[in-house]
This record gives structure tokens, sequence and C-alpha cells, in this order.
């Protein structure tokens, strides 16, 4: 799913308008439809008080309409229209009008300097204050309106997105915090970044039947990861395949008192489909791994405790290294001494963890990377490589950039995991919960992408694949688990009904062409 840019959703808008043709006004009335639909749907009980805030743009059109759709529907609403410019929108003010001539539904005109009135505690709140077009910081009265929004008792509804909220840019003042946001036909790049999709709160899709000829010539960087998008390129295993066909993973992991990283990344890639799987460990941890892991075979390190030199990679398909493995000076020359071996074979790796800790030490850490390698820092790790951002956007430029410049692919994660890849584009991942921020998430990550990497799937999309299968097992162990209880060996369990959701949902999707 592409996400669009304010000026290309507006040109759609357009293209739409032109195309059907269909008038401007009529435009807002199905979206301010779908939104009264949803709305129904989701808070039924028509006798809660239900209080709707519009602006004087076409957000406050939406509004409007949706008050009188909602009006009819037996719900009581009350509008405050903000009078924030001089005159109405165009189509503001016809659905203005349209409201006036319904009847029953209250309004309460606000301007700069008003007092707003009292609302009953514990209702909904309607926000269609400022849509996506705002292009400046709300400021004086009308932020403080906004943070008296935000003091409502009940639950706040953003209508396409939060008043004072940028689609693409950073918060600069104050803005709604909603509860809900129903965004029309595609989400903004503000709800997958932390400062902007807090204030989002939970964010839904509808459509408003723009014209799809335009969504499907516009070009974006920006991508939601959905099912749609893996579809085609999920392999089907023939009967006469063997081991052999699947490939060879090899993760190097694990360090005193941290044998578990090793063994949670390691069932992960074979439980992720990977033909074989080696670990290198220290040996301290061969005994373990015998035991706990018989479907393993053990590389074992010349040092006790630690990685201290790194093993032929000649006999692997794919091969990871991080998890667990500490960052002694000793494990650093190691590290080194593996990524030159690396960057001569030209062949991709997975770094996670203390692998990228312990490369973030070097002046020039590209320089030990080869092309296709797959880094997947959490925000912590990807600021110790990279130095401190001004904000999140700005962190996602450079990230792409890097990925870009570096030939590399990053995974970094979150709540919306964002996968850069070389082509410049970023991908936002549609699966995965809170559940997951838990100790060896991160390490059964490494696996699954490196699992896949091993059968012969190409760099960019082992990490899309790898990061939406390893949030979809964590979703559907939450649903069994609840969130508080989940652990990462669920996640490791949960992998194959995650397949068996994207092979299920290739089948249905098929059937339904």
């Amino acid at each position: 799913m592409k996400i669009l840019s304010v000026e290309q959703i507006r040109a759609w808008d357009a293209y739409t308008i032109e195309q059907e043709p269909i008038a401007s006004v009529d435009l807002m009335e199905r979206a301010a439809r779908a939104f009264a639909d949803w709305f129904a749907s989701r808070f039924p009980d028509v006798n809660k008080p239900l209080y709707i805030v519009c602006g004087s743009g076409n957000n406050g059109g939406d509004g409007l309409a949706v008050a009188r759709l909602l009006a009819q529907r037996h719900y009581s609403p009350e509008v405050l229209l903000c009078r924030i410019g001089r005159i109405l929108s165009a189509d503001c003010e016809e659905n203005y009008r349209r409201l006036k001539r319904l009847g029953t539904v209250p309004i309460c005109e606000l301007e700069k300097g008003s007092v707003p009135p009292d609302l009953r505690s514990g209702g909904l709140l309607i926000d269609a204050v400022f849509g996506s077009g705002l292009n400046r910081p709300v400021e004086g009265y009308w932020a403080d309106f906004l943070e008296w929004m935000n003091a409502y008792s009940g639950v706040r509804v953003a209508i396409d997105i939060p008043s004072g909220l940028f689609a693409e840019r950073p918060l600069e003042d104050g803005s709604v915090k909603a509860d809900y946001t129903l965004s029309f036909e595609l989400p903004k790049l503000a709800f997958f970044l932390p400062e902007t999709g807090d204030r989002v709160g939970e964010w839904v899709l509808r459509s408003i039947g723009l014209h799809p000829d335009f969504i499907r010539q516009a070009e974006s960087p920006w991508h939601f990861l959905t099912e749609a998008n893996l579809q085609p390129f999920l392999r089907q295993r023939r009967r006469f395949e063997h081991k052999g066909n699947f490939g060879h993973a090899l993760l190097i992991a694990g360090s005193y008192g941290k044998m578990g990283a090793a063994l949670l990344a390691g069932r992960a890639a074979l439980r992720t489909g990977a033909g074989l799987v080696s670990l290198h460990l220290p040996r301290c941890g061969y005994a373990i791994a015998q035991e706990a892991f018989q479907e393993a075979m053990v590389s074992v390190d010349h040092h006790e405790y630690l990685f201290s030199r790194p093993p032929s990679l000649d006999s692997y398909a794919a091969v990871g290294v991080g998890p667990g493995l500490g960052t002694n000076s000793i494990t650093r020359r190691a590290l080194l001494e593996l990524l030159e071996q690396a960057v001569a074979s030209s062949g991709p790796l997975v770094l996670d963890a203390d692998a990228l800790n312990l490369l973030a030490e070097e002046p020039e850490p590209q320089k030990y990377l080869p092309k296709g390698s797959i880094l997947t820092p959490h925000p912590g790790e990807f600021r110790r490589l990279f130095g401190d951002f001004p904000d999140a956007f700005a962190r996602l430029a450079f990230q792409r950039q890097l990925s870009e410049d570096w030939g590399v692919v990053v995974v970094l994660k979150g709540a919306y995991t964002c996968v850069t890849l070389p082509d410049g584009s970023a991908w936002f991942n549609s699966t995965g919960n809170p559940g997951m921020a838990t100790a060896g998430s991160g390490d059964v990550l490494t696996g699954v992408i490196t699992g896949l990497l091993a059968q012969g799937y190409r760099s960019e999309l082992a990490a899309l694949l790898g990061v939406w299968l390893h949030g979809k097992a964590g979703d559907l162990a939450a649903e069994a688990l609840e969130q508080e209880a989940l652990l990462a060996g669920d996640l490791v369990l949960y992998l194959g009904k995650a397949f068996k959701f994207l092979r299920s949902w290739q089948k249905e999707s098929a059937s339904s062409s």
C-alpha cells in the first residue's frame, strides 16, 4: 500500500472530480458517509453525549456533514463551529446550510477569544477542526482551544487526521491527541513515527471511491507493508526437494550468560524453513545447545566464554551475527575478521544487537558491510551507530539515504518497524503489537531473516517477509496468550501459524480474483 503526500492526495481528489465527474461537495458527502458508517458501528450507543468540533475549512465541512448524517441515525450531536477564518470554505459553507436546514442539531459558533461551553463528561468528541492541509503550527487561542479539547474526559475521534498534526513533518506545537482516527483511502506518514503517531491513537482506513487509475500511477518512496505486497513471493515447497534445497544458516551468537539469545535465533531460523542451522558458540555453550536444541549443529569457538575467531563461511548460504554476542575487545577483532571474510566473498550478512554495537566503534563501518547486508537495529543501536537526530522524520530521511548509499537493507525496529531498501523505498510493517517488547524478540527476528536468506530469498524480500512474519507470529501469540504474557519463544512457536495465515490469504485472494 502506497503512502502519498498531502499534495498527491489533493491531486487524487481533483483527478477523481474531473474523471468521474463528481462535484467536490458530493465527494465530501462520500467521506462523511464513510465516517458515519464506521462511527455508528464502533460507537452504537446513540444516547451518549456527542460533540462535533468543526473548523472553517474542508475538514470542518466533513464534520458538519457527519453531524447531519449522525442526526439522521438518531444520534443527538451538538456542533461547535470554530470561525477560524473570515469565511467558510465553499463546501464547508454548503454543509453548514444543509445542517441548518435539518433544524435539529444545535450549533454553537466560536470565535477567537470565545469561552468554550461546558461539555457533559463521558461522551464522544469528534475532531474536525484542522485537516491534513494545515501548513503552519497552530498558535495562540486556537492552540489553547486544542488543549481544551484534549482535556475532555470522553473519547476523542479525529476525522482524517488529528487537528494540529502535520501529515509529513514533525509536530511543532500542540495538537489534538485522538483515541481514534479515521483516515480516508490511505494512512499518513505521520501515523508511523513515534512523536506524531502517538497523537493518532488507533487508526482505521475507509475508502471514499477515489479513482483507482491515479494511485496505480502515483510514485512514492513510502509504503505500508501488508499481505498483498508479499502474496506473490511466498514460495511453495515441491515434493522432491530436500533439506539441502533450503539452505544452511549459520548463527554466530551467544556468550557466557547469554546463550538463550543464540538458541532463540537458531530455533527461529529453523522454524522459518532453513534446511540446516549451525550455531557458532563459545565452548561454554556447547552442552547447552546440544541438550536444548537437538535439531541444530554446533560450531565450537576456541574461547570458553565468548566469540574469538570466525569460522569459514564457505559452507553456509546465510549468516546472522550479533544476538547475545557481547562487546569484548576480543569479540570486536573476531567480528571484523568475519566481516572482512564476508566482504571478500560478497555474501550478505544479517547484523543485529552487539554486532551493531561493535560496528558503531568503527570510524568507517560501511567498508565492513557486504552489499545486500541487513542491519536490524532498535532505536538505541541506531543512535549509537549514527548519532542523534532532531526528530523521527530526520532519522527516517537519513535511514533511507543510508540504505541507498551503502547498498544495505536497514530494519529499524519499533511499533511500525521500518525497512529501507537500497532503491530508496521505505516500508512500514503492518503486523506486531506491544507484547513483543520483551527480551529476545529481536533475536527471533534475526533468526527469521537469516532463515529466509538461507532459502534463497534476496535480501530485500528476506527482510520484508521476515519482519511481517515475525510481527504476525506475535499477533497470533498475543491473541492466544495476551500481550502481557508474551515471551520471545512464543514467537518461534507461532511462526508456522503466521506462514499458514499468509498462505491461506494467498488462496483466498486467488479465489476472489
